[in-house]
């Protein structure tokens, strides 16, 4: 490493900037949440209304064309390397899943207007999480065929592969997907918060630890002027009520888009199969489990900044766009959008069945695959100092990490949203 002195001027050189009670939970204990949401006949008329609606939110993907996807390849901080939490929120709700297409899906109906099923996988980075999903869900609907009495009927499947057009695709179809596979495959780049498919085309979608990723950072709280001004956090779970109101504002807005769209590209009766961080609706901000992680870097980044090794004002204007999705969130966002029901909300845990202490060096590991591209490009980190300087931050994370991990106990709660809609 650098001399102390050589590596501080390269961090400097980031330059300075200035930055700029909900309804009660529907869901008791372990028990199963159903929630019907009206509709009937209205369902046509909300789904036209949902085609005009198409054009908006245009400014919410120009601004993900400049966001980040997660870290790709297959090194050390990749996301491929570095996705075992996901793919154990996948795992656990496996069993819901089966049971939800068993009940849900009409096959009768599918079969008679269609000899191929399209499942689109929303946000579906670089490793194999995405292939053990979609393949999980075509052997439950293959199994759903034979036990109707279709087994000559069972349809060919096409997999649509999305995520951003930065995402690692290549890694993805090189390394991840099986040479022989019973479906055909297709990338399909852009924003899931705007259209992606044609009219009516989608059987089933799966978006898994990927609705929970706001389309940008709410603009409120880089601004100085305004009561929602974040400074000297990175996150909302502990910040001010105006903060939180921001990051809950801009997630309404971004879950109408993508319902909007979803609800032209899915056939009647299809499936989506959404898997998001949660939080039930009586726990407070302070108490939501994924926080700790968020705290835990932002005052690893807030040190950095008293030692001038960064920019305070990079520090303030920088925040983490991840939003803790509720039961109510999803309720009240499905009633807006008038063209779905939803048919199993749950909450959960990935680490349910673990019962080792959670190991805060593979979160931070975790958080580094997530948030490396989005955290080199706020702070400037140039390619050839990034391991450098990015090695800094996340070794006094981890070590900040370590501190928060007294708390660990109550962090083993249902962390994680499960939910299903079926088209009208």
């Amino acid at each position: 490493m650098k001399s102390k002195k050589k590596r501080k001027n390269a961090m400097l050189n980031n330059g300075e900037d200035s930055g700029t009670g909900v309804e009660e939970n529907r869901l008791a204990g372990n028990d199963r949440g159903m929630v019907e949401v009206a509709g009937g006949d209205e369902g046509q008329d909300v789904a036209e209304s949902c085609r005009e609606r198409e054009n908006e939110g245009l400014e919410t993907l120009d601004s993900l064309s400049k966001s980040f996807p997660m870290n790709g390849g297959n090194g050390t901080y990749s996301y491929s390397k570095n996705s075992s939490i996901q793919r154990e929120a996948s795992i656990i709700v496996e069993a819901l899943i089966n049971e939800v297409i068993a009940e849900k899906l009409d096959i009768e109906n599918i079969s008679s207007t269609s000899n191929t099923i399209r499942i689109a996988d929303l946000g579906c980075a670089s490793g194999t999480n995405t292939i053990f999903a979609t393949q999980h869900i075509i052997e439950v609907v293959e199994k759903l065929y034979r036990s109707k009495g279709f087994e000559s009927k069972i349809p060919e499947f096409q997999v649509l592969f999305n995520d951003l057009p930065t995402n690692d695709f290549n890694t993805l179809f090189t390394s991840s997907l099986p040479s022989e596979k019973n479906y055909f495959v297709a990338a399909v780049p852009g924003s899931f918060y705007g259209r992606l498919f044609p009219e009516s085309s989608l059987h089933i979608v799966h978006c898994s630890c990927g609705l929970h990723w706001l389309s940008k950072v709410p603009e409120e709280i880089l601004n100085k002027d305004s009561p929602a001004w974040n400074k000297g956090k990175i996150y909302y779970t502990s910040a001010s009520d105006e903060v939180a109101d921001a990051y809950a504002s801009q997630f309404d807005r971004d879950v109408d888009n993508f319902l909007n769209a979803r609800a032209v590209e899915m056939v009647s009766g299809g499936l989506m199969l959404l898997l998001t961080i949660g939080a039930a609706d009586g726990v407070s901000r302070s108490e939501m489990p994924q926080g700790w992680v968020h705290d835990a870097f932002g005052s690893s980044l807030m040190d950095m900044a008293k030692e001038g090794l960064i920019s305070e004002a990079k520090v303030d204007s920088f925040n983490v766009p991840i939003y803790i999705v509720r039961p109510n969130d999803m309720v009240r966002a499905v009633e807006r959008n008038g063209c779905f029901s939803i048919e199993r909300m749950q909450l959960t845990d990935p680490l349910l069945k673990i019962d080792e202490p959670l190991d805060m060096h593979a979160c931070v590991t975790h958080a580094r695959a997530a948030l490396g591209g989005l955290i080199a490009k706020h702070f400037g980190i140039e390619k050839h100092f990034e391991s450098e300087i990015m090695d800094e931050m996340f070794d006094r994370f981890d070590k900040k990490a370590v501190v928060f991990s007294t708390m660990e106990p109550r962090y083993k709660k249902n962390s994680v949203l499960f939910v299903t809609l079926k088209r009208k």
